[in-house]
């Protein structure tokens, strides 16, 4: 799988070529090229807060002001047991897609959210991520797995990944393009969210999913099943 600088086949969005936010992406850990990378970039770690915070913040919401959270097809009826982090860690390292494929997915959810009128909760908040991490592959990387696999790794049937895909492709309305400036202004979100009091600890050991595709042997098989 393609650990790759991002690039798109548009010509919109390069890193490599993207001199004024060098820095900031060595910083993140997105101009970290191989399969020899050990642990987890740092942008990861961040996106995970960021996410898990705003999670908590609008279930507080949403409960303290008896809002209603309009219903998508990616909202299940528990909360998966895998928090944000540990999925987040599970999908990169079972997915090989490139660092810069999750800021990506990130401003795909934002758009999303902005589309729907939905609120990020635990509740939708994992089916999010794999379906965004996905298109953002897609779109990005020079080689990424097919459906079948990133269900696999999600906890979800290849059926309802693919059901979840075509939502979310037409509520953004195929909108995939992000240009360098978009890109670099989430990254330097990420990059502040430091300052919101995230500590970083050591990454953790995700659950494995074995070669054979038995639901029995794989102990993520059902991760955000409903």
């Amino acid at each position: 799988m393609s650990q790759g600088a991002l690039t798109l086949d548009m010509g919109t969005l390069a890193i490599d070529d993207d001199i004024a936010g060098s820095d900031l992406y060595l910083a993140l850990g997105l101009k970290e090229l191989g399969k020899g990378v050990i642990g987890t970039p740092r942008v990861l770690l961040l996106l995970s807060s960021l996410l898990e915070r705003s999670v908590q913040k609008n279930e507080t919401l949403l409960e303290t002001a008896q809002i209603k959270d309009a219903i998508t097809i990616f909202h299940g009826s528990r909360a998966p047991t895998l928090s944000v982090r540990q999925y987040i860690d599970r999908i990169f390292k079972y997915s090989g897609c490139s660092p810069s494929c999750f800021v990506v997915a990130h401003i795909y959810v934002d758009r999303f959210l902005q589309h729907t009128d939905a609120h990020l909760t635990s509740l939708n908040v994992h089916r999010l991520l794999i379906t965004s991490v996905m298109v953002a592959a897609k779109f990005i990387d020079d080689a990424f797995f097919n459906n079948a696999y990133y269900a696999k790794v999600g906890g979800v049937s290849t059926a309802e990944l693919n059901r979840l895909e075509m939502k979310f492709l037409f509520s953004l309305d195929f909108r995939l393009q992000v240009t360098v400036e978009t890109f670099r202004s989430y990254c330097s979100q990420l990059d502040k969210e430091v300052a919101g009091g995230l500590q970083i600890e050591r990454p953790f050991q995700a659950c494995g999913i074995k070669e054979s595709w038995s639901s029995k042997e794989d102990s993520c098989a059902s991760t955000i099943a409903r």
